[in-house]
């Protein structure tokens, strides 16, 4: 393969600049042939042992979403719960989630006891499987950027209970659950910088040994 053009690599590290977690969503529906390009990258990801452990559960029933969303909120005041002072109040004003609008919800899993790829690599490392899993997720996260869409990762959930409100298999566990649509509006800044949550570095720490 012959080497990407400098202009290229500029588009591609705007992309990267312009990938973030977003939480405030249009409701406007989602095109099916967009959605489908964007699961379509989990063909395209690298996975341990060839393995391709992931496991993809579209959302669409009101009830499912309801659970979810309920799943979230009861995770969330407990969350919020775990704090106090001046981080309480910030917690308190932070949108983590936009379950209410965002018109895709997709919940991905890890088949922990799939026998493709035998075992190649996860014998001795079985977390590596969940890791094929996240970085097939950052591929669908660049797709879905690349084609003007916004999508958020919710992790302030209770992952058992809703492993078990899908009734997916007990060998799945869940990795990530995705909200799509199309943002209220872009940033390439994190809105837990702007709102004064945390810092980003400004360099990185490269130790050597």
């Amino acid at each position: 393969m012959d080497a990407f053009s400098q202009d290229f690599r500029d588009q591609f590290q705007n992309l990267l600049a312009w990938r973030r977690d977003v939480r405030r969503f249009r409701t406007d529906p989602v095109d099916e042939a967009l959605l489908m390009q964007c699961l379509d990258t989990f063909r395209l990801a690298p996975s341990v042992g060839l393995s391709e452990p992931w496991r993809v559960v579209r959302i669409q029933s009101a009830a499912m979403r309801t659970k979810a969303i309920e799943n979230y909120q009861t995770a969330n005041a407990k969350a919020l719960d775990g704090y106090t002072g001046e981080k309480a109040e910030l917690y308190a004003g932070l949108k983590l989630s936009g379950m209410q609008e965002a018109p895709e919800h997709i919940a991905v899993f890890c088949d922990d006891a799939t026998s493709k790829g035998s075992g190649l690599g996860a014998t001795t490392m079985p977390e590596m499987r969940r890791y094929s899993v996240v970085g097939a997720v950052n591929l669908m996260w660049l797709m879905a950027r690349s084609l003007g869409l916004g999508m958020g990762w919710v992790s302030i959930l209770d992952a058992s209970k809703l492993s078990a409100d899908l009734d997916v298999p007990e060998d799945w566990s869940l990795i990530a659950y995705l909200c799509i649509g199309w943002p209220e509006e872009n940033s390439t800044t994190p809105e837990l910088q702007t709102k004064g949550w945390e810092t980003r570095q400004t360099a990185l720490n490269i130790e050597t040994r």
